[in-house]
């Protein structure tokens, strides 16, 4: 099933999401469905609140779809390391067709449980560590926008505050 991405402005967007608790066939289903999800929007990463639920749980993958070993289910996580510092453009489901260059660390260590509930640690570097730390944010409940000058955070801000008036958002 794939669901509609909440977009930016969403009240689910701004709070930390909930932990997971249960490791049940409705989790299973859930992270199937987010996969579909994120492949259908052309994304590498999703996380729970994007698609409405306050849920700490996130699906990346880096290879969109070409490489099944790529496929990650990140629940409960949290980044343990982060080394040195990548600029690059990044954007959003939730805040389709705005992009900007965003600071992150070239090498994130995240340590979460996968699908059936057992230990993982991920490092990543380049996209995947951005994609990490992406992810993880919306389940602390701060977008990528977060991280930008005021001045690009307000212009962002004032453009879909503008979209919103005018019904196209």
């Amino acid at each position: 099933m794939i669901y509609p991405i909440v977009k930016y402005g969403q009240e689910v967007l701004d709070k930390p999401a909930q932990p997971v608790t249960a490791f049940d066939a409705p989790l299973q289903k859930l992270i199937e469905d987010m996969f579909e999800t994120m492949y259908a929007a052309n994304g590498v990463g999703l996380a729970a609140p994007q698609i409405g639920l306050s849920l700490r749980l996130c699906v990346i993958d880096v290879s969109s779809g070409q490489d099944p070993n790529a496929r990650l289910v990140l629940v409960n996580p949290e980044i343990i390391a982060r080394e040195g510092e990548q600029l690059e453009e990044e954007g959003c489901l939730s805040l389709p067709d705005f992009r900007a260059k965003t600071p992150r660390p070239a090498v994130v260590t995240a340590r979460a449980l996968d699908a059936q509930g057992q230990p993982v640690e991920i490092k990543g570097e380049g996209l995947l560590a951005r994609a990490l730390c992406h992810e993880i944010d919306h389940l602390n409940g701060k977008l990528f926008i977060s991280h930008l000058s005021r001045l690009k955070r307000d212009s962002i801000q004032r453009r879909v505050r503008k979209m919103m008036k005018a019904g196209q958002w």
